[in-house]
């Protein structure tokens, strides 16, 4: 006999009810959730506070247990955030994070955590080093993890940067930054603690792409970046609305020029050919050959604008690193802005500035590359590089005069540089009593037909590696510099030239390739100067 379940309207009203109640639930769920630099295999800063966040459901309570700390926050707005106490290196540890679920993060490290940013020479992969095939299969350093942050660019401050942790081996090194590498590969080498790097760097990129809008504050000559950082973010909303519309204009345009320009170049080319075959038996000169049709136009710009658009990358791959727990940062950029030059002796102070009161640790350290000689890139560029050293504290700057390539932006000696920042780090960072700097100009005194040049970072002493001195210029009130005669005498330099009876400056290495060779007896290069600063 069957049965029959029969339901009323109020029955079926009830159930409806309950139904639309478990979805509610459900869309009201969210799992809790580490930001992404919270993952397998991150290292964490030791013997500082260390911030962890992510997200979860409004009203949730999260709690982190890690080695041996228990701590507890309430999400709001669907975020969470708390701070563990100062670490001790070592791991690997694992980390608990609970609240309506549970996640497990392994495999984590307490050491020392380096931002490393840039454009190009410290975007560079290790495996277009010069000396990778070297020193790739000795790479066997699993203490030492790199975390990429994916490109991206956006108009505001993103959350979440996308990337993972990769552990140094001689088959993952190949991707690494060879800047960071060589630099994490000697802290390791010398600490014995783990490092990580958080690689965030992108090619033909400048300065004021890498400084949050605030960061510009009120100074005059950088009115301009902020002006454009508030009219993109004013158009923000328009210019989404307005992009599927624009985009799918240009790929209607692009296919249709596309298939009229290939119609035009094949027929242009069949009659080549015929021409071609016809000049061949006549015996007369051949026809030159069509040339294929011009490269596209670019798709129109996205809503969120370009890499190199003020804020855009502070906002999409910096800011969503801060604030985790760093010592500190290295950084190669500014053949970007190399044409700007006296103006970066501004904005690079501020940049530094920005990420510094945006991570809220204090004036860390921040090691910088003087741009490498090139054909492109003109001296006053280095010259503001090195000014910045006197207006920004806890500062330090790679010289690379004699790892560069006149002929190429990218040279591939990459060792030499992240063994320099290194070397700042060990004396500036970690204490270790050693010269980090090669000579740096500190002042003048002109007596007689002389100028007598005197310099920080010594070292052991000055040396003219390879010969007499070279790359001196001398001017008189003239202004018309000329070749000089430069000797040393003790921990100073004097610089004369025949003709030049009342000298008033001198450069050195004043020119888009220095041909100089000062070091100290520490085997590191003098920057290049000028005692004539405008």
């Amino acid at each position: 006999m069957t049965h029959f379940n029969l339901m009323t309207p109020k029955s079926i009203s009830n159930l409806n009810a309950l139904a639309l109640a478990v979805l509610v639930s459900g869309s009201l769920h969210a799992d809790v959730k580490p930001n992404p630099l919270f993952t397998d295999g991150a290292v964490l800063q030791r013997g500082q506070p260390v911030p962890v966040w992510g997200t979860a459901r409004d009203g949730e309570k999260v709690t982190v247990e890690f080695n041996n700390q228990k701590v507890t926050t309430t999400a709001a707005d669907g975020k969470w955030s708390l701070n563990l106490k100062p670490l001790k290196e070592g791991g690997p540890f694992t980390m608990t994070l609970t609240g309506d679920n549970a996640v497990t993060v392994n495999n984590l490290l307490v050491g020392e955590v380096w931002v490393c940013s840039g454009q190009s020479n410290m975007e560079w992969a290790f495996s277009k080093a010069h000396n990778a095939k070297d020193e790739g299969p000795k790479a066997a350093f699993p203490k030492i993890r790199m975390f990429t942050v994916k490109k991206k660019i956006s108009v505001k401050p993103l959350a979440e940067a996308q990337g993972n942790w990769i552990e140094c081996s001689p088959e993952s090194v190949g991707g690494f930054s060879a800047v960071g590498y060589f630099f994490a590969r000697d802290i390791y080498q010398k600490l014995g603690v783990p490092v990580g790097m958080i690689h965030t760097s992108w090619g033909g990129t400048p300065a004021q792409a890498w400084t949050s809008l605030e960061g510009f504050g009120n100074d005059p000559e950088l009115n301009g970046y902020v002006d454009a950082a508030n009219r993109k973010l004013a158009n923000y909303d328009a210019a989404v609305a307005a992009y599927p519309a624009k985009l799918e204009e240009f790929k209607a345009k692009a296919a249709e020029r596309n298939e009229a320009g290939d119609k035009a170049y094949q027929e242009a080319l069949k009659s080549w050919k015929e021409a071609t075959a016809q000049a061949k038996q006549a015996g007369q000169p051949l026809p030159p050959r069509p040339a294929p049709p011009r490269r596209q136009p670019k798709a129109p710009p996205g809503p969120d604008g370009g890499q190199s658009d003020p804020a855009t990358l502070y906002n999409g791959m910096l800011a969503p690193v801060i604030p985790y727990a760093i010592k500190g940062a290295i950084w190669y950029q500014g053949e970007s802005n190399a044409m700007q030059s006296k103006q970066y002796r501004t904005l690079f102070p501020a940049m530094i500035a920005d990420w510094r009161a945006r991570w809220k640790q204090g004036d860390f350290p921040f090691f910088f590359v003087q741009i490498a000689p090139f054909n492109g890139q003109p001296p006053e560029i280095r010259e503001a590089q090195f000014l910045t050293l006197a207006k920004v504290k806890n500062t330090a700057m790679v010289v690379t005069t004699d790892v560069g390539d006149a002929t190429d932006i990218h040279p591939t000696r990459k060792e030499p540089v992240g063994q320099r920042l290194a070397l700042a780090a060990r004396a500036l960072t970690y204490g270790e009593k050693t010269e980090y700097s090669g000579p740096l100009y500190e002042s003048m005194t002109a007596k007689g037909g002389e100028i007598a040049l005197s310099f920080k970072h010594v070292g052991g002493g000055l040396v003219a590696k390879d010969g007499e001195l070279k790359g001196f210029t001398i001017a008189g009130e003239d202004k018309q510099f000329v070749p000089a005669q430069a000797k040393i005498q003790g921990s100073a330099i004097l610089v004369s030239a025949e003709g030049v009876v009342a000298p008033k400056a001198v450069r050195y290495g004043w020119a888009n390739v220095p041909d100089v060779n000062l070091f100290n007896q520490q085997g590191l290069p003098a920057s290049p100067f000028r005692t004539d600063v405008d």
